[in-house]
């Protein structure tokens, strides 16, 4: 695959990420909580710092919304997406589910997508009309097309548990071949390379997201809402599947 300039960019600064979380892993570093009270290290901070200088270095009429830095030019007609350390509590407690998220939006579209995890050891990436690969080997979706025979993972469910679909998910749960709580990027990973079917997460931002959006669908996925609404900036829930399972599970969820 010829890369463009954008994932060009997107995976050496991914690289650059990838350096400093190595060296950070399993140092004991200082974890703060933050306003919505969720985690921040020096880790996140560091490597957000890394991508944005390679982004914006390269780019710089493009807009920026980093997790930890901040946002510039929102409404620009390029928008990079990034996550530097997508999993933090996972970095903090030293198991290695964390990975860094760099995506780039055009005109509201996600158009490619980098899925850096350098501790577990993969590295996901796609481009728009140019296919997803997996540590340098193309990725397909699996052609599972029944509910019995599929395996779903799931995480991030509080909201979804709360509310009058934690029946009928639960209902989903007792159908399916296999349930499974694989979480973070990994399951993305997962249901891009065909392993497993679907996944339901009920409680996520767009930069959890994003650059996992443009790997399944690349790879021959489909990636919605949890309610099948598209993707935007707003989104907070996720049905990803191989698309032979889109409508089954969107029917059984209601």
């Amino acid at each position: 695959m010829n890369f463009s300039p954008e994932l060009q960019a997107a995976l050496d600064a991914a690289t650059n990420a990838a350096q400093i979380a190595r060296s950070l892993y399993q140092h004991n570093i200082e974890v703060r909580i933050k306003a919505d009270k969720s985690p921040v290290t020096e880790a996140d901070v560091r490597c957000e710092n890394a991508i944005r200088e390679v982004l914006e270095a390269r780019f710089p009429s493009y807009g920026f919304f980093g997790e930890e830095t901040g946002s510039r030019g929102m409404d620009a007609e390029y928008l990079w997406l990034v996550d530097p350390i997508d999993g933090t509590k996972a970095f903090v407690r030293e198991y290695p589910m964390f990975s860094t998220q760099i995506a780039l939006m055009h005109r509201g579209q996600i158009v490619l997508g980098v899925s850096s995890a350098p501790v577990y050891g993969e590295l996901a990436y796609a481009e728009r009309g140019r296919g997803a690969y997996l540590n340098g080997k193309a990725l397909a979706v699996s052609q599972i097309s029944k509910l019995e025979s599929a395996a779903l993972s799931s995480g991030n469910l509080k909201t979804l548990a709360g509310s009058d679909r934690w029946s009928r998910y639960g209902a989903l749960v007792a159908r399916v071949g296999r349930i499974r709580g694989y979480g973070d990027f990994l399951h993305y990973h997962l249901l891009s390379a065909g392993k497993i079917d679907a996944v339901i997460e009920s409680d996520v931002n767009i930069l959890d997201i994003a650059a996992c959006v443009a790997i399944v669908r690349e790879a021959g996925g489909r990636f919605t809402e949890l309610g099948g609404a598209p993707i935007t900036l707003a989104s907070t829930t996720v049905l990803a599947s191989n698309g032979h399972l889109h409508a089954p599970v969107l029917a059984a969820l209601g």
